[in-house]
């Protein structure tokens, strides 16, 4: 998620747990503390797939965060301890601003390698935009409420209301996404699509509308776009993979990390001698992907391969979209122009 709805959520936490002891204090130190696993961004990795595969990873541990945890808890009792709470507060209040940081990541499209060391693919739970309004401003206004008139009993209770809105409004996603994919996939099926796995991510800002990608078995997926407010089927277009170009390419550590970090979630595409991999998770829809990188380059078609040093390939967010995919979300007329988007990516 944005740095401000992670700061927010730990101010939140400390000020539910310690803000009686430390008042403001206790909101400040929890922002602090609950952006600190994102200060992996400054590692320089040397290329954006490098950079895109080992973000959200050490830093983000559940095991590494616990670790630390107990390491802050020592320190803080020997160095200040509180006579008006115990080291279980403590502890249970620097763990839960470390450890809900990745846990709230692991609800967007990116990954987080939550398991670090160990490496199963990172896990994506993807059912809230990585900006949510209605996500962050429960949490926005308890805090600034703590802020101004201070950790009373009052603020503390709208800090724990303002927690418990947060977690039924994520619950609530997990359910309007199940929605959402079964009805994609029995829609595809009943026009005769067969369909291998499936991936949901919302729109953006909101959990109403979907984007859901659908792989089948003869190289291709289908990209459709549905609202749980939908009464008509969902516009979809069907794609190719193109996975015989990665195919095609030497053994690459780096495309085997991105395919193992996206969950093989890629298309590939040949324009202009160079092959382009997009990571189909994130963004508006096709033609408008917002992670894709130059891998390789030949020098006629059907000639071989040569890796490259990767480059981020110009991709367009989609941002010039937002009010026509915002307006997607109650009104399916007319459908989002997806066979038109599709020429983008050449």
């Amino acid at each position: 998620m944005d740095s401000l709805t992670q700061a927010v959520l730990g101010a939140g936490i400390s000020g539910a747990l310690l803000g009686r002891f430390h008042g403001r204090k206790a909101l400040v130190g929890g922002a602090v503390l609950a952006t600190l696993p994102d200060l992996d961004v400054f590692i320089d990795y040397g290329n954006p797939v490098a950079a895109m595969i080992n973000h959200r990873g050490f830093s983000h541990s559940l095991f590494v965060l616990t670790a630390l945890a107990v390491m802050l808890t020592w320190v803080l009792r020997r160095w200040r301890p509180s006579s008006q709470y115990g080291w279980g507060r403590l502890f249970l209040a620097l763990w839960l601003i470390l450890i809900t940081h990745p846990l709230l990541d692991a609800f967007t499209s990116y990954g987080t390698q939550l398991f670090w060391p160990w490496r199963p693919t990172p896990t994506s739970w993807s059912s809230v935009f990585i900006i949510d309004p209605l996500f962050t401003l429960p949490l926005v206004v308890a805090v600034a409420v703590g802020l101004v008139a201070g950790m009373g009993g009052k603020a503390r209770l709208l800090c724990g209301w303002a927690l418990g809105l947060c977690a039924i409004y994520l619950a609530a996603s997990l359910i309007i996404k199940s929605v959402v994919e079964t009805r994609v996939r029995n829609e595809l099926v009943q026009a005769g699509a067969q369909i291998d796995s499936l991936f949901s991510t919302p729109a953006p800002f909101n959990i109403l509308l979907w984007r859901v990608v659908a792989r089948t078995g003869d190289d291709h997926y289908y990209e459709a776009v549905s609202s749980v407010l939908d009464t008509q089927p969902a516009e979809a277009i069907k794609l190719p993979l193109n996975t015989a170009l990665a195919n095609a390419l030497p053994d690459s550590a780096l495309l085997s990390g991105l395919r193992w970090f996206t969950g093989d979630w890629l298309r590939y595409d040949e324009i202009n001698g160079q092959l382009i991999v997009s990571d189909l998770r994130m963004g508006v829809g096709t033609g408008y992907y917002s992670f894709r990188f130059r891998m390789a380059e030949r020098q006629e078609p059907g000639g071989k391969w040569h890796t490259v040093h990767p480059s981020h390939w110009p991709a367009d967010r989609g941002w010039g979209t937002l009010a026509m995919t915002l307006r997607r979300i109650v009104h399916q007329a007319p459908a989002l122009p997806l066979a038109q988007w599709e020429l983008r990516m050449k």
